[in-house]
């Protein structure tokens, strides 16, 4: 399926698209740095976001989880897991930075 074959799934299905970024120790871990995902009904929050992601298993429920910290962005802000997503948005997720 290529970018055509998804764009005319989500015009007929009535969604939007989100861009979800990786950064640091997930980028590694999950093996991407960026991906496109569609808002389908019930996916309007960070947090059903991150469920979302999670569910997939493996190192995404495992960097995604709650064991370990992860911030998270919408269109360059900090946000909460409560954060409404809507089309078009850029969800950021990355670890917490400390200096030293």
């Amino acid at each position: 399926m290529d970018n055509s074959d998804l764009a005319k799934g989500f015009a007929h299905a009535g969604t939007g698209i989100v861009t979800v970024l990786y950064f640091a120790r997930l980028r590694e871990a999950l093996g991407r740095d960026t991906e496109q995902i569609a808002l389908q009904p019930g996916l309007r929050t960070v947090e059903a976001l991150r469920d979302l992601l999670r569910a997939r298993g493996g190192a995404w429920e495992v960097e995604l989880g709650a064991a370990k910290p992860v911030r998270v962005a919408v269109n360059q802000t900090m946000a909460r897991l409560d954060s409404v997503i809507g089309p078009g948005d850029e969800i950021a997720f990355f670890p917490p930075v400390t200096g030293g």
